[in-house]
């Protein structure tokens, strides 16, 4: 039997397609193996938002073709670099974001290459629910992106805008309920772009799932913050599923900044925004991504960013030095910064992070909060591991698999109690 190992790397819409690409191999036949050894072929389901991600993938792929494997590169990468990447060594074939559905296809007749054009692409594909230690699950509802951030090249490795339709997700929802998951993370490249096409927004998507499945709790991927609306916040604000767990795809808190990067909102919409939702929710978790050292940032637009991020009521901020991306508007801009100022300034707000975060895990100590535990207890301690709706994760020395249960917060059952030390 042909054996294949598979990594997905970046983000839960690749992590979500990986599960699909191993389970359409293992009904053509394949063997899927978790061990690197007992494999004949490597497939790396590859990620290409920074170049860091590109290096790990291209030190990933040489050391598997070193121990013998036949190498498979699919993903981001492989959709934006296409023919070129057949000239590595390393590398023995090179599919594209869509061509990886149907590996066997190709493998089985030894084609090295196939990329399709991803605009004409629609097809969202159903996830078999193999993996019964898990109570959270995530349904990819929308792929592509119609922005072009000046520093992103996802749209290249994506395609356009495209929407799964409401009844593909009402029906994938209510199998992973009718499974016995609990929590489903509705994820995609922009979902905030989600039923575009047909006039819809995300408001009317979550409108159905409140009323048309039984799942116990949803949660939305990240969102710019002009698309967190008053009408979706007064709805979110009301539900008795959703979880108040936000995440604002920020990228910078100077408007100079914004205007360079092609996003198209202010510091103050986002200030403001945070402010309201931090006030309609019950310590909610607001988390945020923020590039550091942007082309051109200057010091005064850093320590702006710095202010703002500060008075911020964010819970934890995500943030990565600026990358150069091949083939987007940033790279033919002038004023690139050294990669050493560029991690100072990422340290920066890292440390404005870990200042909020302990801030907001104080907050929530001495509250009641609502625990999903999972099935299986954790490994490590012999507990069982839980996530409150908030985003907090616990340990409890006692429980029931995958129940909800009220547990009061305390500093022992908060699993990233060092944070406050």
């Amino acid at each position: 039997m042909k054996k294949f190992f598979l990594k997905s790397m970046g983000c839960k819409s690749n992590q979500y397609e990986g599960q699909i690409v191993a389970q359409n191999l293992i009904k053509d036949g394949y063997e899927q193996v978790k061990n690197i050894q007992e494999a004949n072929f490597y497939i790396l389901n590859s990620c290409s938002v920074t170049q860091k991600s590109d290096n790990e993938a291209y030190y990933l792929l040489r050391h598997a073709h070193s121990c013998g494997l036949k190498t498979i590169l699919t993903g981001c990468i492989a959709q934006i670099e296409k023919e070129s990447l057949l000239k590595e060594p390393y590398i023995d074939y090179v599919f594209g974001n869509e061509d990886k559905f149907e590996l066997s296809k190709f493998l089985d007749r030894n084609i090295e290459f196939a990329v399709k054009d991803l605009m004409n692409e629609h097809q969202f594909h159903e996830v078999s629910l193999t993996d019964t230690a898990k109570t959270r699950v995530s349904l990819k509802i929308q792929d592509g992106c119609d922005n072009r951030c000046s520093y992103c090249i996802i749209p290249y490795g994506r395609g356009k805008s495209r929407s799964a339709d409401e009844d593909f997700v009402i029906n994938e929802i209510n199998k992973y309920y009718n499974s016995g998951f609990k929590e489903v993370v509705l994820t995609g490249i922009h979902i905030g772009l989600w039923g575009k096409e047909s006039g819809k927004s995300i408001l009317d998507l979550v409108r159905k799932i409140e009323t048309e499945t039984k799942i116990s709790r949803y949660r939305l991927g990240s969102l710019n913050p002009h698309e967190i609306t008053k009408d979706l916040l007064d709805f979110l604000q009301e539900s008795e599923k959703f979880c108040p767990h936000f995440h604002l795809s920020l990228q910078s808190a100077c408007n100079s900044t914004l205007k360079r990067m092609n996003r198209f909102y202010t510091a103050e919409l986002f200030l403001d925004q945070i402010e309201d939702i931090n006030s309609r929710f019950k310590n909610p978790f607001l988390g945020s991504d923020i590039i550091a050292g942007f082309v051109g940032e200057t010091e005064q637009e850093f320590g702006i960013t710095i202010e703002n991020l500060k008075k911020s009521g964010l819970s934890q901020i995500h943030v990565f030095p600026y990358s150069i991306r091949k083939g987007t508007l940033a790279e033919k801009l002038s004023g690139h910064i050294d990669e050493k100022v560029k991690e100072e300034r990422a340290l920066t707000i890292k440390k404005i992070s870990s200042e909020k975060y302990k801030d907001f895990i104080k907050k929530n100590i001495g509250t009641e909060q609502e625990v999903l535990l999972e099935k299986n207890p954790d490994k490590q301690t012999g507990m069982f591991k839980g996530l409150t709706k908030n985003y907090i994760n616990v340990l409890l020395r006692k429980g029931k698999a995958n129940t909800l249960e009220k547990v009061i917060l305390t500093k022992e059952n908060i699993k990233y109690k060092d944070l406050l030390i």
